[in-house]
């Protein structure tokens, strides 16, 4: 069975920049899309970023801010996100997409990131 392990998240304070990595574990196939989700303390989970091979696509939030990239034969995803905002302070969860028209199925167990004024 497929794992996603999140890392990466901390303390920092506003305009730093952090990077989260997902790592897969229990590898079979390259999972067909890969994302972040996050959900801040009352609000709903939201989502940040997704990637397949070939296309990237970013919430309004993390447009020009963020990006997503995937590397190690796909298996590893990561989230760079720079200029970060108290408003970015969430659990940030990483998600995979299975097949093109299924929903994300597999979930990481999320990583804190707090960021500070």
């Amino acid at each position: 069975q497929v794992q996603l392990v999140e890392s990466g998240g901390g303390l920092v304070q506003a305009g730093d920049s952090l990077r989260l990595s997902c790592e897969t574990s229990g590898r079979g196939s390259v999972i067909y899309r890969m994302g972040w989700f996050r959900r801040s303390p009352g609000k709903e989970r939201e989502f940040v970023a997704a990637i397949t091979r070939t296309n990237a696509e970013y919430a309004d939030s993390a447009k020009g801010r963020f990006t997503i990239s995937r590397e190690n034969a796909g298996y590893t995803v990561l989230l760079q996100m720079n200029s970060l905002k108290p408003e970015d302070t969430a659990v940030y969860y990483c998600a995979g997409q299975s097949h093109p028209f299924g929903t994300f199925d597999t979930w990481g167990q999320g990583t804190q990131v707090t960021v500070s004024s």
